[in-house]
């Protein structure tokens, strides 16, 4: 037997749908007071833009993704052994490996041009 009503199961199948509905709107907001705020930079001519340095920010995803894939993986495999859970680890893990190797011929490639 069903230990809460009907209503109740209701009103609890809404709440992600609520909240889900509500960040869309918040994330939508932000994006667009944000692409206004750098419209009325670029026509005041104080726009800076920031570039951002790929070297680092491979690195930390790099670090971040294989941390976190290496951890999954281990839980699902002494969870559930090898089966189709296992790639919610491995996927990260592999592209946490796929970043560090990118940070690594990046630093490569940026360093044999400034040799020329």
């Amino acid at each position: 037997m069903d230990a809460t009503s009907p209503a109740a199961q209701v009103i609890i199948s809404l709440i992600p749908i609520v909240g889900i509905s509500i960040g869309g709107i918040v994330i939508f907001f932000y994006q667009l007071w944000h692409h206004r705020q750098i419209t009325l930079l670029i026509k005041a001519g104080g726009y800076n833009p920031s570039k951002i340095d790929l070297h680092i920010a491979s690195l930390l995803l790099g670090i971040l993704l294989t941390g976190i894939g290496f951890v999954l993986s281990i839980l699902f495999i002494l969870i559930d052994g090898l089966s189709y859970t296992l790639l919610g680890g491995l996927i990260p893990l592999v592209m946490g490996i796929g970043f560090l190797v990118f940070c690594k011929v990046y630093e490569s490639i940026k360093d044999r041009d400034e040799r020329k």
